[in-house]
């Protein structure tokens, strides 16, 4: 799933999945999750620029007001804890840098 996260950006807070797709390109100011359904999936990825894990940053998965269609039962959710106290979209959109 990617959620457009662009303050300015028409369609800011609405989310797209990528449902079968084998690759996606996700731009800058999109925040964005992996689910896999099946068993040993490997999911690669590459960023615009260096890892810095100070600059990240997260949403909370099932967050409500975002009402995401998880194609997955919640009871099957395997995060970890750092995902799992992630807070809210409307608590981080007045702090977006984009």
């Amino acid at each position: 799933m990617v959620v457009d996260i662009r303050t300015k950006s028409p369609t800011f807070g609405q989310w797209v999945s990528a449902e079968n797709w084998t690759e996606i390109y996700i731009p800058i100011g999109s925040a964005h999750e992996f689910v896999t359904l099946e068993e040993n999936t490997e999911v690669s990825y590459k960023l615009s620029d260096f890892y810095t894990p100070d600059h990240e940053n997260g949403i909370l998965w099932n967050d409500p007001d975002l009402a995401i269609d998880w194609p997955i039962d919640p009871t099957q959710v395997q995060l970890s804890e750092k995902d799992k106290s992630l807070p809210r979209f409307n608590a981080l959109k007045d702090h977006l840098p984009f």
